[in-house]
């Protein structure tokens, strides 16, 4: 256990370089790691890492903010749709199997990495002496309030759901629909996942007891590594940003449904069997 427990404190480095480099990504790592290194159940699994992912995502936001990235705005309304929908979540992921939560999980990732991986073709570009694409939204248009809203409910569902669907969805609703510059989006993201994360831990609360000396452990390690990747941000070029996030994602969605589908079909054909 103990060597398990150094493994997944350095693994956590990664959770929060993930976090503050791409907005998004820490609870695809941390639910793995949580769950495969420390042997966590899933349920207990994902409400830890809404709690770490929500905690290192403060001292990512307050780097992006004092950078001018982050849109506070878009970000509180789209927030504050996401925790009721994370609420909601939270409390029904605490009677779904484990496997069947992971394996929505992957699908959902392995999705939303297509999105990314194609990118937005009509994302023009920012405009003479705004490099942040702090006005970009306003050439287009903001996004509809009755989309912000219903985006953030949906988003804010599968993040209480699943633990998940914070960063890797967020970024892409801001991105692709909401138009806003791929920098912006990853740092409002933070603000988003610091809301939904406390909604959806909280609605799992109900159900889940945490090992918290382990938790806090691996949210200080993940919160180390949240300046690293905050530095990185800046230095990334967007479209590479977006590509190697999609790619990113792809690749532990698979790794993910690999590892819990066959879970799913044993229970499902002893389930026939039975009922046979």
């Amino acid at each position: 256990m103990e060597l398990a427990l150094i493994i997944a404190l350095l693994l956590a480095v990664l959770v929060g370089v993930s976090l503050g480099l791409m907005g998004g990504g820490g609870s695809i790592l941390t639910v793995p790691i949580l769950t495969y290194v420390l042997g966590m159940a899933p349920r207990e699994a994902i409400a830890a890492s809404l709690f770490i992912v929500g905690v290192t995502s403060i001292f990512g936001m307050i780097s992006h903010a004092r950078a001018g990235r982050v849109r506070w705005k878009m970000g509180f309304i789209f927030g504050v749709a996401g925790m009721g929908g994370a609420f909601a979540g939270g409390i029904a992921g605490g009677y779904i199997p484990g496997a069947v939560l992971m394996v929505l999980f992957a699908l959902m990732m392995v999705a939303t990495a297509v999105a990314m991986i194609r990118g937005r073709r009509t994302l023009a570009a920012p405009p003479d002496g705004d490099p942040d694409g702090q006005s970009a939204g306003a050439q287009r248009g903001e996004l509809p309030l009755i989309r912000i809203v219903i985006d953030g409910f949906v988003v804010g569902l599968a993040t209480g759901l699943i633990g998940a669907g914070g960063g890797f969805l967020i970024v892409p609703a801001l991105n692709l629909l909401g138009g806003v510059p791929m920098a912006a989006a990853v740092a409002t993201s933070l603000l988003v996942i610091v809301m939904k994360s406390f909604a959806g831990l909280a609605g799992y609360l109900f159900s889940v007891q945490l090992d918290w000396p382990v938790v806090l452990a691996f949210t200080g390690m993940a919160i180390a590594g949240s300046f690293i990747g905050v530095r990185l941000a800046g230095i990334v070029p967007e479209r590479a940003l977006r590509k190697g996030f999609g790619w990113f994602v792809l690749a532990m969605g698979a790794f993910v449904f690999v590892q819990e589908v066959p879970a799913v079909l044993g229970s499902l054909t002893t389930f026939i069997q039975n009922g046979a």
